[in-house]
């Protein structure tokens, strides 16, 4: 049994959801997990403290938090002693953002993946609303705000929570 750490940054709460069902599945299979979620304002965990980890994140505006990377970025050496996994949201799972951000802090994760995030019109505001809508209608996704749609492929989060077990598993 491993002590997992699953860590996220969550801006509208698509990556918190697949941070909690990768967490969840993680111990069904018999592992001690924490989930935190990383914040802007405050320092993320010692990752020397868990066997290990597991970073998510969301992309918004084509970027992931540039406060995140840095934080990573100066606990490289505790990344690279332990399994990690890195999972990314966004509204496209485009792979480039996630490959550009692994590469900017120099971190190599044994399982990565990117998911498909939510468009939750509801919780928006006007202005963001039509922000959303216009990148949505360039992204070829759906853009009747009066409803809320979420694109995340759940068999896809279930494989990558499987695939980073295994990869736990082989290590014992």
């Amino acid at each position: 049994m491993a002590r997992i750490l699953v860590l996220y940054a969550s801006v509208e709460g698509q990556t918190a959801r697949v941070a909690g069902w990768i967490a969840e599945s993680l111990r069904l299979g018999g592992h001690a997990v924490e989930t935190r979620e990383a914040r802007r304002d405050s320092a993320i965990p010692e990752l020397r403290e868990c066997d290990a980890l597991i970073v998510g994140a969301s992309v918004h505006y084509g970027r992931h938090p540039g406060w995140l990377r840095a934080a990573l970025r100066g606990q490289r050496d505790a990344l690279a002693t332990r399994p990690t996994a890195f999972f990314s949201v966004s509204l496209s799972a485009n792979a480039q953002y996630a490959a550009d951000f692994l590469r900017q802090i120099g971190w190599q994760p044994v399982v990565a993946a990117t998911f498909a995030g939510a468009l939750r019109y509801s919780r928006y505001g006007w202005l963001k609303r039509q922000i959303v809508r216009g990148f949505a209608r360039m992204g070829g996704h759906d853009t009747d705000a009066s409803r809320d749609y979420e694109y995340t492929d759940w068999g896809s989060v279930a494989h990558f929570a499987a695939a980073f077990a295994q990869r736990l598993t082989a290590k014992a």
